[in-house]
């Protein structure tokens, strides 16, 4: 029964992390050929900023759509291939939306505080993307599928920056600039704690099972 109960929690996260996934990739894409609002001026500075505003969402939009697939243990036993594929399509939009996110950072509302925010965050997503790509080469499989969580984790903080915002702005009506600026640094930062505390369970739980039904690796 615990175990059955466990399996439904996990395959029902699963499925919201893929639907906010989903969804917050569709924003990015419908996002690129809208009309700004005139008086938005946030919507005013992405249109001013060029290039790196549709590379940023475009390359991180696809590395969202992604990121359940790249996740799943389901696929990467039975479609090897497959899951390569789409991990180098995931590290080139990774690496497009990271720079291009670099460059908005530098031009980011709420003065040096969300600056430094969006500049750590692009930063830390393109290293330890690296990191993890650079174990997989290695054939470090357990190492490489840590550091893509992290990763993943990361690329999943366009959905908790808009949550944020959608909480702070639209439920409780806090000052959107504050809340902009609160949600630049706990958008990714909350991400990773929470993705270091699966990890950390995972660790323990495969400590505590007989080998014969460890994680096997990619």
């Amino acid at each position: 029964m615990a175990v059955s109960l466990r399996s439904s929690a996990v395959w029902s996260s699963n499925l919201v992390f893929s639907v906010l996934c989903a969804g917050v990739a569709g924003w990015a894409f419908v996002y690129l050929f809208r009309d700004f609002e005139a008086g938005n001026r946030f919507a005013e500075q992405f249109a001013r900023s060029g290039l790196d505003v549709p590379a940023h969402l475009f390359g991180g939009g696809v590395a969202l759509l992604l990121s359940p697939m790249q996740l799943s243990t389901s696929l990467r036993r039975r479609w090897p291939r497959l899951h390569r594929i789409g991990g180098g399509l995931y590290t080139a939009c990774v690496l497009v939306g990271g720079l291009a996110g670099l460059s908005l950072a530098q031009h980011a509302q709420g003065g040096w505080p969300s600056r430094v925010a969006f500049t750590l965050l692009a930063v830390t997503w393109l290293t330890v993307t690296t990191i993890g790509i650079a174990h997989a080469i290695a054939r470090r499989h357990e190492a490489h599928r840590r550091w893509m969580w992290r990763s993943v984790a990361l690329t999943a903080s366009a959905i908790t920056l808009r949550l944020t915002m959608g909480v702070g702005i639209g439920a409780l009506h806090l000052p959107p600039l504050s809340v902009y600026v609160f949600a630049a640094w706990s958008c990714w930062t909350i991400n990773l704690a929470v993705c270091e505390l699966l990890l950390h369970r995972q660790s323990r739980s495969a400590r505590g099972m007989p080998s014969a039904f460890r994680r096997s690796p990619a």
